[in-house]
């Protein structure tokens, strides 16, 4: 499959917590590091995520905004 987003990484699924009709799943992308989406619970089962699974994150954003303090 090839997506316009360039940005993807790769992990491993680490949590699930299933809700009345979202999901949210954590990937380790790399030791210590994790990313979280919203999916809903279809998707989730469509997609056959589970814990110890291999998943691609895929971000597309139009803008990222940097901050400090």
């Amino acid at each position: 499959m090839k997506l316009s987003a360039r940005n993807q990484l790769k992990g491993i699924v680490t949590n699930i917590e299933v809700g009345a009709v979202n999901v949210e799943v954590t990937v380790e992308v790399a030791p210590s590091v994790a990313l979280t989406s919203i999916l809903t619970k279809k998707s989730c089962e469509y997609l056959g995520l589970a814990v110890g699974k291999e998943a691609v994150l895929v971000i597309k954003a139009s803008s990222v905004m940097v901050a400090t303090e």
